[in-house]
């Protein structure tokens, strides 16, 4: 998963990066309107974390521009305003959610898999495709009822195609999909070698990975 931290307080931005990035996703971290505008221009994004008080402006003119041009990406505000008008505001203007400062990692992470599961049903809870049965939430995966073990990007990689299984998936988007920015010398070699492991952990599921040559990666169910 591709997110988009807008954050101006160091503290709070680096305790959700690391968090995410934990867990194997990829977090592009900025801390004011005009550069969180520079990276939407050029990058689409699962999910937008937008704190509303920014030093150049506030996160709700980030929120209504990207509505006013039609793009539907889950946006999850941060405030530290308890003032109900604020976050009534903020909904209105087409946030799907937000929390109030100080707030619990964990319910964080828990809201942005709900905005993901309201988004595409296809994401809800826990994935099961084929033997191969995936647990979002506690970053766990079975192969015909026993435990595999990945690693984080391993697991980033497996989740984006068990999103989109079945699909053809560019090597570019799974490469957004399990790298930021900051991320500068990954090369689409990368994505080659993590579905390598992959389809070797996955040896023996019934699941396996194609390359579609000039067209990307499918996970398909071999029956």
């Amino acid at each position: 998963m591709r997110l988009l931290l807008v954050e101006d307080t160091a503290d709070v931005a680096d305790a959700i990066v690391a968090s995410f990035g934990h867990r194997g996703d990829a977090v592009d971290h900025v801390n004011s309107v005009d550069t969180a505008a520079s990276a939407l221009a050029v990058q689409d994004y699962d999910v937008i974390i937008l704190d509303i008080g920014l030093p150049d402006g506030l996160g709700t003119d980030i929120l209504s521009s990207l509505r006013d041009r039609g793009k539907p990406t889950p946006v999850l505000m941060l405030t530290a305003r308890s003032d109900i008008e604020d976050r009534v505001a903020a909904l209105d203007k087409g946030a799907d959610d937000y929390l109030v400062k100080p707030f619990d990692l964990r319910e964080l992470h828990a809201r942005v898999r709900a905005m993901l599961r309201r988004q595409d049903t296809d994401r809800s809870g826990i994935v099961e495709f084929g033997d191969i049965r995936f647990d979002p939430a506690g970053q766990t995966v079975e192969v015909k009822g026993r435990p595999l073990s990945l690693a984080r990007r391993e697991l980033s990689l497996l989740e984006i195609l068990l999103a989109n299984r079945e699909r053809v998936v560019p090597k570019d988007r799974l490469l957004e999909g399990m790298y930021s920015f900051k991320d500068e010398e990954v090369g689409p070699n990368a994505v080659e070698l993590y579905v390598g492991r992959l389809r070797k952990k996955l040896c023996d599921s019934r699941i396996t990975i194609k390359t579609l040559r000039g067209l990307g990666y499918q996970m398909v169910d071999g029956g």
